[in-house]
């Protein structure tokens, strides 16, 4: 038997600036690209919550443009807040689809109430939606706090892990292709040009020694499909095509630039005092625990499809974390700073409704694939991205102007960024034995109900209720956003099979020798490099 020509590797070597290191002063410009390019990539999330959800509300345009404001401005003192003081992984937190189901619950049963106008409609559901979501929050934050969620964590190995991250990205899938088809004149092109330039251009020196295709593929490519997309559009190209091809792909159809103010600084209550109702508080709480939906509008066949990725209580941020760390060149997370980061979400989500965002906060997984693509995992790009979101939010029509990017532009993006989270959930597998047929059976059979079971449910889903379908909208919302989860299946599937089947003959085979390391914050001398909080706070909070 030869030689094993690739060890196994708990960090990566290919990547050009780890969390703690930086671009040198004298690169500010690229430092400032890659931040602003992180910002580009957030704003599509940012727009498509709004622009699904405040219709539904009755809000108009202008709504809708102050929504997005809001969700910008909320998230990038979100991101601020977990780069400091959560994880301090280079990590964005943005809008979740987590809320979709309770949400649509809030909104339904809003809409059966008599309103004079659509806009008292829409004040009422956001001010609903608000107290739900400061509620919601506490439980988010007793979970990350008490520690909970730290002694959960302990059941998980490299090859329970695998699976779970793995489909954090990979059960993405509908966000990808199929969106992009919505308009394939600039979804297809943008998702050529941005393999071309990342991986077949990427040696291409042609400004001095510096890596241009490489470090800024986002900024290139969508700056080249948007003035594509506006050509056509100016030219006509769409006049005549159906609505839903008009939609996503005219550059005129957001409604923002027009209804966007020159200026507006959010602010918590903007919309009002929030309201509290025990029904709508607990469907909340249901989306607190899972993590996150991902939401695909097809107009054409009217209804909704919804993809959950969550981990019990917050597994799609706890992959994402994962995720994230491997790819800034950092240890994994242990459990004292994945608790910690489930605290500070939660405080996020209590911002979330302070302010009125229409949605609570999780990880952006397509900026954890960014990390990846450029090969850039800095701590100090993601904290100057989050300047950039409230920068540009509190400027509103600059910051309208690229939020009105067509949506299959981000799709093509999501379609190689998703897959990189998806390969580096899989790349845990090198620390276990994947000849041993015990794990190759948990892990293909994790990733395969992952994947059938919430397409399964996905079928029966319609614009009013899914395949669990009773009188209680609160318990509907709960099940059928639980099993329309592809993380959450492989969770159930993996991780318990991985502690049941075996597990004394197997240690060494699930990748524990390894892993114990990371299990705890003094497991590894380089924990304290990474994750120590600034500004000597950890003497008040002591890393257990």
């Amino acid at each position: 038997m030869g030689d094993i020509t690739h060890p196994p590797m708990d960090q990566l070597q290919d990547l050009e600036y780890c969390i703690d290191s930086n671009p040198p002063w004298r690169m500010c410009p690229e430092t400032v690209l890659l931040a602003f390019q992180n910002y580009i990539l957030v704003v599509g999330r940012s727009v498509m919550i709004p622009s699904f959800l405040v219709p539904l509300m009755g809000g108009s345009d202008a709504d809708k443009a102050l929504v997005v404001q809001t969700l910008l401005f909320v998230s990038g003192i979100n991101t601020l807040l977990q780069s400091l003081f959560g994880t301090r992984l280079p990590a964005i937190v943005g809008g979740s689809f987590t809320y979709i189901v309770p949400i649509a619950y809030i909104i339904n049963d809003v809409s059966l109430k008599p309103f004079d106008k659509p806009h008292d409609q829409f004040i009422h559901t956001m001010k609903a939606i608000q107290g739900a979501l400061i509620i919601a929050s506490s439980v988010q934050i007793i979970i990350g706090y008490s520690q909970l969620w730290g002694l959960f964590s302990r059941f998980f190995s490299p090859l329970g892990m695998a699976p779970v991250i793995g489909l954090v990205g990979l059960g993405l899938f509908q966000r990808g292709f199929p969106e992009l088809g919505n308009c394939v004149e600039i979804g297809l092109p943008m998702l050529l040009l941005v393999i071309g330039l990342s991986q077949y251009m990427k040696h291409v020196r042609i400004v001095r020694d510096f890596p241009i295709f490489q470090r800024f593929p986002v900024l290139i490519c969508v700056s080249i499909i948007w003035v594509y997309s506006l050509v056509l559009t100016v030219s006509g190209a769409y006049n005549d095509r159906p609505e839903l091809t008009q939609k996503s792909c005219r550059t005129d159809r957001s409604g923002l630039i027009t209804n966007a103010p020159w200026f507006k600084f959010p602010y918590p209550l903007q919309w009002g005092a929030p309201t509290f109702s025990a029904g709508y508080s607990f469907a909340m709480v249901a989306a607190v625990l899972v993590s996150i939906v991902e939401l695909n509008f097809n107009i054409r066949k009217c209804y909704i499809v919804v993809l959950v990725n969550p981990l019990s209580f917050d597994l799609q941020s706890t992959g994402a974390y994962k995720a994230a760390a491997r790819l800034a060149i950092a240890t994994p997370p242990p459990a004292y700073v994945l608790s910690r980061g489930i605290g500070w979400q939660g405080i996020s989500v209590m911002l979330d409704g302070l302010f009125g965002t229409c949605s609570g906060s999780t990880v952006s997984v397509e900026n954890v694939g960014l990390l990846g693509l450029t090969r850039v995992g800095s701590r100090r790009i993601i904290q100057l991205s989050a300047a950039f979101m409230i920068f540009f939010s509190i400027l509103g029509k600059f910051g309208a102007v690229f939020a009105s990017i067509p949506l299959p532009i981000f799709a093509a993006l999501h379609c190689v960024l998703f897959g990189l989270v998806g390969s580096v959930g899989l790349s845990f597998l090198q620390f276990t034995n994947m000849n041993s047929m015990r794990n190759l059976m948990i892990t293909g059979l994790s990733m395969f109900l992952g994947i059938s079971i919430p397409e399964f449910f996905n079928n029966y889903w319609t614009k009013d209720h899914g395949l669990v379908h009773t009188h209680a909208g609160w318990f509907d919302g709960f099940f059928n956003t639980f099993f329309m989860s592809p993380a959450t299946i492989a969770l159930i599937v993996a991780v318990f099979l991985d502690n049941t089947l075996d597990v004394e003959m197997s240690k060494k085979d699930r990748g524990m020798p390894w892993w114990v390391n990371f299990r705890t914050f003094k497991g590894d001398n380089r924990n304290e490099e990474f994750y120590t909080l600034p500004f000597n706070l950890n003497r008040f909070f002591p890393p257990t």
